[in-house]
This record gives C-alpha cells, sequence and structure tokens, in this order.
C-alpha cells in the first residue's frame, strides 16, 4: 500500500482496495473483417451467456456479389460444430479437410453467416474456387434482411448434402456479353447517392449511415 508503506497479501483493511482500471476490450478478428454496410445482431442469448448472431444488410447487396474466401482452419475434424451454421469442407492437395473456426480470432465474418432453411430465405450461395470457400448473393438483398447461405449445387453433391435452388427471373433478360455494368446507375439505399458502378457504391462512406 503507497499510503500506508506495507506490503499486504489482498487490500488494506486501513485504506481498501485499489481501484482497478480494465483494458478497452478489443473485438474479435472475425468481427473486424465485417464491411462496413453489414452489421451483427444477436438473435438469441442461450445459457452461459452465448449469443446466437446473424449478419443483416445496412444497404442494398446487389445479386451475384461475391464475399470471400471464408477463412477458417484447414482440420481433419471440427473442434466446433453450430446446426445454424453450414459445414464447410476444400480439396487441399488431393485431402479434403474442414474449414474450422473453433473461435472468433481464426475466422472472418462469414462464420457468423446462419444457413437458409429453404428456398425463400436464402440469399447466398456457398461454392468452392481454387481450394477456397466463397458466398455469392443469388438475389438483391434489402436493409435489415439477414444474409443467409446453403450449398450450390455442385457443392452440395461435394459435401453430400441436399442443393437448394434459387428460381431465376424468368422475365429478366440477360446484359449483352459487351456489358460490364448494369445500365441503371447503383443507389445507396441510405442517403440515394447514385454510382456509376457496384465497387464506387462499396466504397461509399454513407454520410447518414449512423443516423440510419
Amino acid at each position: 500500500c503507497e499510503d500506508c508503506g506495507k506490503s499486504l497479501i489482498g487490500e488494506c483493511k486501513l485504506h481498501g482496495p485499489l481501484i482497478r482500471a480494465k483494458d478497452r476490450v478489443i473485438p474479435s478478428r472475425a468481427r473486424l473483417t465485417l464491411p462496413h454496410y453489414l452489421t451483427l445482431r444477436v438473435l438469441e442469448l442461450r445459457a452461459g451467456n452465448q449469443q446466437i448472431l446473424g449478419v443483416f444488410a445496412k444497404k442494398v447487396i446487389q445479386k451475384r456479389t461475391q464475399f470471400g474466401p471464408y477463412v477458417g482452419q484447414l482440420s481433419t475434424k471440427l473442434t466446433r460444430y453450430d446446426e445454424s451454421r453450414l459445414v464447410l469442407q476444400v480439396l487441399k492437395d488431393g485431402g479434403k479437410y474442414f474449414l474450422d473456426t473453433p473461435n472468433e480470432d481464426c475466422g472472418n465474418w462469414m462464420m457468423f453467416v446462419r444457413l437458409a432453411r429453404n428456398q425463400e430465405e436464402q440469399t447466398l450461395v456457398a461454392y468452392q474456387h481454387c481450394g477456397e470457400v466463397y458466398f455469392t448473393t443469388v438475389k438483391p438483398i434489402e436493409p435489415h434482411t439477414e444474409l443467409k447461405v446453403w450449398y450450390a449445387a455442385d457443392y452440395a453433391k461435394f459435401m453430400e448434402a441436399s442443393a437448394v435452388f434459387i428460381k431465376e427471373e424468368s422475365d429478366v433478360s440477360p446484359l449483352p456479353a459487351v456489358a460490364k455494368e448494369p445500365v441503371d446507375p447503383w443507389i445507396c439505399s441510405s442517403c440515394r447517392s447514385t454510382f456509376a458502378t457496384f465497387a464506387l457504391l462499396e466504397s461509399h462512406q454513407c454520410i447518414s449511415k449512423d443516423r440510419v
């Protein structure tokens, strides 16, 4: 104790305990990788203060938007299994490995995306490319909508799972082969600013995002 000059086991009976200052809590790696137009929401709080999280859109996300690759540890078995998340495997050097995420510092934000229970709520499709797993949107995702994923048809066969197919819009004509960007501008759903490409919209720091 610096007040009475004594070395004590525990707190000083005369001057009382020290005032403890705690370090600032640092978000996990997975939470830090979340794109600015997505947010995490607590959907359920289970025993032991376990949070069930979901990933939601803050802005309109266009169809055919690719996320990834999924970050995880290559493992021959899963150390963490969650029935609300997809089990993912990849081929590496002739072997089949799980993408394991035992904690939030071993993965990226994609580990929080929950699986789709049916075709109507599916917004993402998971597939393997060059030994990595990516998620791609199969339809436009509106603000406040949860991102939910299921396997692509070929990847479902690889994972020995049933395939969920998204019905294509029959009344939408395909763009000409020479077209690189949509004809209509990309519009920010929060401040209504327009951009020539989705890349510009994606990098846009919306001035009204905090208010929204």
